[in-house]
């Protein structure tokens, strides 16, 4: 079966960060934002001794670390960041499954040495962006990800499946994705508590527990089976920009101002890559999460601000949020064609 790496960026958001904050390196970092329902975006190393991880409740994560240096969260610094870190992979790899800005699956079939390959993306990635990965090889998904997970961070871990199965048959069955913290206390109840003893539990049993195909896909998960093919990437159908508030918002003037400010980012990001949509669409998350959209298509594409700007709040106020708002989101969408965009008036 032919090779398939995971690459993921070591502590992506911090590393960033530290690059332009370099007398924060060696403390405990941590990017969240401030509102009460703000999480961990992700934290260093030296703040993950204390706890800290990804999607812990940043008021949870300054309990835990109290002297941790917190940032808030930069995702347009994070994007550009991660495009030039894409941009090298894709100089080396072929056949690529972006996960999203730090992580990501690659297509090692046909490589006459795949390993020394992947040490020599490594290596380029730090030479050209200064940001530090770890890597996982196996021969599908499952074992990829699991291993660039083990000696993190600066990992470089080869596996097959069956090593796969001895190096975590003691681990807890949380370790593998796909198994969530209930269902590890479902299995917990039935007493199996490492994913070694999930692996050898019969099938039948399983399935009696959590249904033929949660129960069937749990036992692939325990023995490591899982998917060799990549969905590979494809230029963006859409691109948004979404905040959700850290207090709901009643106020119209106030949700009419965010609107014009996201599509203002969103537009400027569709400039630089000369990209112009027909439909304007917004997305409203009420209070009680009831979630909308509403979607509105021009004759002709854009992607200036004003106009953007100006038809998401005429649908705003069409739709008119019946309660307090959480999230507020624009979106563009229906690009344009390459030879459609060379006839744009200028």
């Amino acid at each position: 079966m032919p090779p398939i790496a995971h690459l993921d960026m070591d502590a992506f958001y911090v590393s960033v960060e530290l690059q332009r904050r370099p007398e924060l390196r060696g403390l405990p970092v941590v990017v969240a934002g401030t509102g009460p329902r703000a999480v961990v975006t992700t934290a260093s190393y030296e703040a993950r001794r204390f706890g800290v991880g990804s999607a812990t409740p940043a008021a949870r994560a300054r309990r835990l670390c109290p002297d941790a240096v917190f940032l808030p969260p930069d995702f347009a610094y994070y994007r550009e960041a991660s495009e030039r870190v894409w941009q090298v992979v894709r100089a080396h790899v072929e056949r690529v499954e972006r996960l999203g800005l730090d992580e990501g699956y690659l297509d090692l079939d046909g490589m006459v040495a795949p390993r020394a390959a992947m040490r020599r993306l490594v290596a380029a990635i730090r030479e050209r962006t200064g940001l530090a990965a770890s890597v996982g090889i196996g021969p599908n998904k499952l074992v990829a990800k699991v291993a660039s997970d083990a000696e993190k961070p600066g990992g470089f871990v080869v596996l097959t499946r069956e090593e796969a199965c001895a190096r975590f048959a003691s681990a807890a069955p949380g370790l593998v994705p796909g198994i969530g913290p209930k269902t590890a206390e479902r299995l917990a109840a039935m007493g199996i508590a490492t994913l070694g003893e999930l692996a050898a539990t019969p099938e039948e049993t399983l399935r009696a527990r959590f249904g033929p195909n949660h129960g069937r896909d749990l036992l692939a998960r325990a023995r490591f089976h899982g998917s060799a093919g990549l969905t590979l990437e494809r230029e963006a159908v859409s691109e948004s920009r979404e905040t959700t508030f850290p207090t709901d918002i009643a106020d119209r003037a106030e949700q009419e101002r965010v609107l014009r400010r996201l599509a203002g980012e969103l537009c400027a990001g569709l400039a630089r890559h000369d990209r112009h949509g027909r439909t304007i669409a917004i997305k409203v998350r009420l209070d009680d999460w009831t979630t909308v959209t509403r979607a509105r298509t021009q004759a002709e594409p854009t992607h200036d601000p004003q106009r953007v700007a100006d038809v998401a709040v005429e649908l705003l106020r069409a739709y008119a949020p019946p309660r307090p708002v959480r999230l507020l989101g624009v979106r563009v969408a229906s690009f344009a064609a390459a030879d459609d965009q060379l006839a744009l008036p200028v």
